[in-house]
């Protein structure tokens, strides 16, 4: 078998592979038993296959799709003491930041691989540079007094009816029930700007991230409520506490999800085309539109004016960026470069056509932009030019 994989790979990689021989790698991919043998294979041939450009213009987006997460995990299954680009997962901010390896960029037509010795190739240089988003955000209170968290000190940071809010050592905004008797139910606002980043545990112990250009309104109680209910806009990862008696419920301006206590993302952001509900464990139930529809582990739901659709995702993408990494999954330039404007707070301008194509990858929210536009410029399908908090593209 190994033989076998190992020629229809050399053949995938030469352009020579039937859409048959393709169907076999990625059935015999499936089967975990034989991760070792595709492990060495990618770490022999990984080499050749970053300076090549294989054209995949007769493989369907699926095919494709499905090859290029195999290969992702492939490569983060590696060992430390092999040179292979991966992916350092780092969850939460206040520990060390390890940048991330460009993994791979796909443009159309044409399927990159970018390791750190081809960026190192590169002649791409930019005068001025974009340093990444940080932890951040704005907290109002009930009253109306406004708290910017990145210059508060760890400790109590205020306090309302029965409610103590403070900063912990990791950065988080806790609110902890300290007298039920007196706690009261105003709502506090928690909001990050461009750049910014946050995270919070709701006085349930409800966790939740928030991404840049994001909002999120909730009672500093929950103690006198039949339901446990928040406003969400932008993004936000939720792991929600586990209340049967209590759901939980996060209301955006198109929709309603209601949980009992799981995890799953929302991306609500204005600017995109819909808004995308991406469950990892439990289960959640999506109203909008008089519609209700149950979404399950592993599935995403896009709902676009009402109308809400379920397809399985790759979980992982959605969550990337609370892990602290871009991932471009077959995105547009314009998509990708949505998503850093919110992180490095720039305006993005196309000073011509804007570039066609899609593209794959990942790289690490901690770098700077600098290096994201360098690993999307490699593929010879865009080009940028920085000035200032502007970034100029082009074709």
């Amino acid at each position: 078998m190994n033989k076998e994989i190992r020629h229809i790979f050399q053949r995938y990689i030469d352009g020579e592979a039937s859409q048959r021989e393709i169907d076999q790698v990625l059935k015999t991919l499936e089967d975990g038993r034989y991760q070792d043998e595709w492990d060495s294979l990618l770490t022999k041939d990984l080499d050749e296959v970053i300076d090549a450009e294989i054209e995949i213009e007769s493989i369907s987006t699926s095919n494709a799709s499905a090859l290029h997460n195999r290969i992702l995990k492939s490569i983060e299954h590696q060992p430390q003491a092999v040179s292979l680009p991966k992916i350092n997962r780092i969850k939460s901010w206040p520990g060390i930041a390890v940048a991330a390896s460009i993994l791979a960029i796909l443009s159309i037509g044409t399927y990159y691989f970018i390791s750190q010795n081809t960026l190192k190739k590169q002649t791409i240089t930019y005068q001025n540079d974009v340093a990444p988003g940080k932890p951040g955000a704005t907290l109002t209170l009930a009253d109306g007094r406004k708290i910017l968290i990145k210059e508060a000190m760890t400790g109590n940071i205020a306090a309302e009816s029965g409610v103590k809010i403070y900063k912990n050592k990791s950065g988080q905004i806790v609110y902890e029930i300290v007298d039920r008797d007196l706690a009261a139910t105003g709502s506090n606002m928690l909001s990050t700007m461009r750049g910014e980043q946050m995270q919070v545990i709701l006085p349930d112990g409800t966790l939740v991230f928030l991404n840049a250009e994001s909002s999120l309104k909730y009672p500093t109680s929950f103690v006198k409520q039949d339901e446990r209910e928040v406003s969400l806009t932008g993004e936000g990862y939720f792991e929600v506490a586990k209340d049967k008696a209590h759901p939980f419920i996060v209301k955006t301006g198109q929709q309603e999800v209601e949980v009992l206590g799981t995890h799953f993302n929302i991306n609500s952001y204005t600017n995109e085309p819909g808004v995308k509900t991406t469950l990892l464990e439990g289960s959640v139930k999506i109203s909008a539109n008089q519609k209700t529809k149950i979404l399950t582990p592993g599935n995403q739901a896009v709902n676009i004016n009402g109308d809400i659709n379920i397809s399985k995702v790759d979980t992982e993408l959605a969550v990337a960026w609370k892990n602290n990494n871009f991932v471009f999954d077959v995105l547009s330039i314009k998509e990708i470069m949505r998503m850093l404007e919110r992180w490095y707070n720039v305006d993005v301008i196309y000073t011509d056509h804007i570039p066609e194509g899609t593209f794959w990858g990942s790289v690490s929210r901690f770098d700077n932009i600098s290096q994201v536009l360098i690993s999307l410029e490699a593929t010879g399908n865009v080009h940028f030019e920085i000035k200032g908090r502007k970034i100029y593209v082009s074709r």
